[in-house]
């Protein structure tokens, strides 16, 4: 289309696509009762991966905006665009927090969605959208293979230890902080890409979790 990968073409074009695949998941989850809505959203971001893929190979700079795709520069982020990003995090945030009650009960709510249905697809389009605007920009700054790491890696530690869903915030969050700075320490010492060293390092802390959790 002739937008460079980094441009505000580009990134507002994403946020179309946000819109419009929001409103698809809404869409289907109120009204499949068959097939997982995980399996869907798995199922799509595979199939758009691959066809991301496929635009790259056309283009003579392929393999560095693949990589830039995958793991992003994580250390080479402007304070404008750190400040930028907190805002529109700290603003979804506020969002969920004041609505989380809302959330919730849609999200327990997908073995009865006949007692929600007049709502549910707004709430479930409210949560996709504003799940998609943080995805869309930290994928700009972190890469795809980071920020789903951020997104699942943490949350499936705190499920070994913790109940609540405070409880699993904290250890989630603590999880993703130490993980972070060790991720980032062996980047350095090993001279390797920063995104691709934190996931790895989620992924063993993770393996040794499991173990001690499994051995107690």
């Amino acid at each position: 289309m002739g937008l460079d990968h980094d441009s505000t073409g580009s990134y507002m074009l994403a946020l179309v696509f946000t819109f419009i695949g929001s409103a698809f998941f809404s869409y289907v989850r109120s009204s499949n009762q068959k097939v997982p809505q995980e399996a869907i959203i798995g199922i799509t971001y595979v199939v758009c991966a691959a066809a991301m893929i496929l635009l790259f190979s056309k283009s003579a700079e392929g393999s560095e905006h693949l990589n830039h795709f995958l793991v992003g520069s994580i250390l080479f982020v402007t304070p404008v665009k750190i400040g930028y990003t907190a805002l529109l995090y700290s603003a979804i945030g506020l969002f969920h927090w004041k609505y989380r009650n809302r959330f919730f009960e849609v999200s327990r709510s997908h073995l009865n969605t006949k007692r929600l249905d007049s709502s549910v697809r707004l709430w479930d389009f409210l949560f996709y959208v504003t799940f998609g605007f943080v995805v869309t920009v930290s994928v700009k700054i972190a890469g795809v293979l980071l920020v789903f790491s951020y997104l699942i890696i943490p949350i499936v530690a705190a499920l070994f230890f913790c109940d609540s869903i405070r409880g699993r915030l904290i250890f989630g969050w603590s999880f993703g902080i130490l993980g972070s700075l060790a991720g980032m320490f062996v980047s350095i010492s090993l001279d390797v890409p920063t995104g691709a060293a934190i996931v790895v390092t989620f992924g063993i802390m993770l393996a040794l979790l499991g173990i001690f959790h499994l051995r107690r």
